[in-house]
């Protein structure tokens, strides 16, 4: 029997470059998103060039209790999940005190709770087997504060630190966490989150989705803790040791800006 994948954020950018790159590897995919059309374009698409099965979820994990949802529909489909890929994100741009509250628990909701609890709900099972990879997508975000973008920078944060701990905590269980940690990259996030005319989209080394997610992909195979994908990310991702937090930040929200 094949191993099955559940990708969130599955209809566009990284969540479905790596949809692509699991599907091609022969296990089968649960496709979650909200847009349920794109997903089973993609799906239909996939189970036709790889012979492999292809299952569309149709959640927001911004609604309270989504994740508990998911894995309800998946015991219900006797659907055992093997690969848990963390993808779906969200962002907004601006100072924090006029952001729309509502967007910034949004982000929270699907970047902190959703992947917490769709880890802990599957997590057990896979310890319990003794087999099972998760791939949580953090940010370079993850390593400064980020002004202008306080609680998406915060969040991530929460990614990595979270999957640091749980990646020792499973060591030899026979189950593996590896954070994903972009930076800049072509997708549609930058256009929800109204970045493209931010210092850092405009100026920075912006990576192809496809690149990030073979990367991504690859670690998580291979079992590892971490992973930064492209030299100029690693390198700034590990400057920051070496920096006061708060130069850090001074620097995060100038890249931030728009001019």
């Amino acid at each position: 029997m094949a191993e099955v994948a559940l990708v969130t954020g599955a209809s566009g950018g990284i969540g479905e470059d790596l949809a692509r790159l699991i599907a091609a590897s022969g296990r089968d995919v649960v496709l979650l998103a909200r847009g349920a059309a794109k997903l089973q374009t993609l799906a239909d698409e996939l189970s036709n060039a790889h012979k492999i099965s292809a299952t569309v979820l149709s959640v927001d994990l911004s609604s309270p209790g989504a994740a508990e949802d998911v894995t309800r529909v998946l015991a219900e489909r006797s659907i055992t999940v093997d690969m848990l890929v963390n993808n779906a994100g969200f962002g907004t741009h601006g100072a924090f005190g006029r952001d729309d509250p509502q967007k910034q628990l949004r982000g929270l909701q699907i970047n902190v709770i959703a992947l917490t609890t769709l880890t802990r709900l599957l997590v057990p099972g896979m310890i319990e087997r003794r087999r099972g990879r998760i791939l949580n997508v953090a940010s370079t975000a993850a390593f400064q504060p980020g002004p202008l973008m306080a609680v998406y920078y915060a969040s991530k944060s929460y990614v990595l630190s979270l999957s640091l701990a749980l990646s020792e905590e499973t060591a030899g269980t026979g189950v593996t966490v590896t954070c994903l940690c972009p930076g800049p990259t072509r997708t549609g996030f930058q256009d929800r989150a109204q970045m493209n005319q931010s210092r850092l989209f405009r100026f920075a080394s912006v990576m192809r989705s496809a690149d990030v997610a073979r990367v991504g992909y690859d670690a998580m195979i291979a079992g590892k803790a971490l992973a930064i994908p492209g030299i100029a990310n690693k390198i700034g991702a590990q400057s920051v040791r070496f920096i006061p937090r708060r130069v850090a930040a001074r620097i995060a929200g100038a890249m931030n800006a728009d001019r």
